[in-house]
């Protein structure tokens, strides 16, 4: 089984991963990790972490498309978890395996801004941490524009019926909730 963990960042994706880990035994593999070798490995695809994650995404397709298929392949349980994913790109893969692929998107379009601010502080994993270390104009600005980014995510994932998680409320039990949304 194939198992893609998606959605806006800082939406609760590497600890629903590791939660998930720590349940099923499955690991989980990070394609920002992916994404960054293409941004400092190789350059000139354009690929790199300054642009949108929808367009990330859909660059970055071709090549998580074939990579899925050969996972599904292989019939080994991976995870995959990261932002460069959109519904519409799953919702092939999904239907062409629907036995085989599993699929969550988290977002917080329903957020409070000053809330999913101390969220974000309370839940960082500290050193390494990207946004934690940039000031704090810039992790509002950041957090305003993933609000957007969830409206967008909720809105596509209802119309390519992939399924779509709300975690504004509640973080803790939403990414329990998206955890027990997968069947192993």
């Amino acid at each position: 089984m194939l198992y893609i963990l998606s959605g806006t960042s800082r939406s609760g994706k590497t600890l629903a991963a590791k939660e998930f880990l720590k349940k099923s035994g499955i690991p989980y593999m990070s394609v920002d990790a992916i994404m960054m070798g293409f941004t400092n490995g190789i350059p000139e695809y354009g690929i790199h972490d300054r642009l949108w994650p929808n367009e990330i995404a859909e660059k970055m397709w071709p090549f998580f498309k074939a990579m899925c298929e050969n996972m599904i392949w292989s019939e080994v349980d991976y995870v995959l978890e990261g932002e460069a994913f959109l519904p519409h790109l799953l919702s092939q893969l999904i239907d062409n395996n629907p036995d085989k692929v599993q699929v969550a998107f988290m977002g917080y379009s329903e957020a409070n801004l000053e809330q999913k601010i101390k969220d974000i502080k309370a839940y960082s994993s500290g050193i390494g941490d990207w946004l934690i270390d940039e000031p704090d104009d810039y992790i509002e600005s950041h957090i305003k524009n993933m609000i957007d980014y969830s409206v967008f995510i909720k809105k596509e994932c209802a119309k390519h019926r992939v399924p779509y998680f709300e975690i504004s409320n509640n973080f803790e039990s939403s990414i329990h909730r998206v955890v027990n949304s997968f069947t192993v």
